[in-house]
């Protein structure tokens, strides 16, 4: 599940791009990146389908924060980033949070 990053060139937005792959979201049909950013919303940032069955979505984020979030689907599972910059603990989720880094 890569997270990758881009800065335009004023550096004050990072361009990441999350995925998540066909064997992680075990046959769900909808994934929704939910975090810090959209106000931990569940349905307002929704992935898009690639033909290889992956999910995928790019959001643009103000440079040089950390931001939590996590991934939802259809099923209302809830799932973290193997390959998130780090975790930090979550009492309301009861358990840990993916962070990103811009």
């Amino acid at each position: 599940m890569p997270v990758s990053k881009r800065y335009l060139k004023d550096k004050k937005i990072c361009k990441v791009s999350f995925k998540m792959s066909k064997t992680v979201v075990d046959g769900a049909k909808k994934i929704f990146l939910v975090g810090e950013f959209n106000q931990w919303n569940t349905k307002n940032t929704p992935m898009k389908k690639l033909k290889d069955g992956s999910y995928s979505v790019t959001v643009d984020l103000e440079a040089g924060r950390d931001y939590q979030y996590r991934y939802l689907t259809d099923k209302g599972d809830w799932l973290n980033d193997t390959k998130a910059d780090r975790y930090d603990y979550s009492a309301f989720a009861g358990g840990d949070n993916c962070v990103v880094s811009t």
